[in-house]
């Protein structure tokens, strides 16, 4: 099992909206290191939800995989604000996962705290802070999710 860290901007998709609908499709990813990671997940893994562009952002709870990567079809959609026209059925350069709400921390985990925690200082959160799908090493997720318990 891998965990990860998924970004999205709580006013587009926040994790309340994930709690409520329970599971969906994390779709829309158009960086292709991203949609490599979106391909590696597989069913089980366990992954922190993270408030991007936010005032302020960070941690907000955690979400479990339920469905391995398949072709991301807001892609094809002309209507979609994730359209590419390059992309098709025939060529599927995007990928979507599917994930199901776990649960809320209890306390919200800011960027400004989490960098000021050395034991997270190497976190791909900090080095790659535009990547919207990260893996998130196992020491690096058990101290956040200690954090936000």
């Amino acid at each position: 099992m891998q965990n990860w860290l998924i970004k999205s901007e709580p006013d587009v998709f926040g994790l309340a909206d994930l709690k409520r609908k329970r599971v969906s499709s994390w779709d829309g990813v158009r960086n292709y290191q991203a949609r490599n990671f979106l391909r590696a997940m597989a069913v089980g893994d366990l992954c922190i939800f993270y408030h991007s562009n936010a005032e302020p952002s960070g941690a907000a709870g955690l979400c479990r995989v339920v469905k391995a990567a398949y072709p991301d079809h807001t892609a094809w959609d002309p209507s979609s604000p994730y359209h590419d026209p390059k992309d098709g059925p025939q060529v599927q350069r995007w990928s979507m996962v599917d994930v199901r709400f776990e649960r809320v921390f209890a306390r919200f985990l800011p960027l400004a705290e989490l960098r000021e925690v050395p034991e997270l200082a190497d976190m791909l959160l900090f080095s790659r802070s535009r990547l919207s799908v990260q893996p998130v090493e196992e020491h690096h997720f058990r101290l956040i999710e200690a954090l936000g318990a």
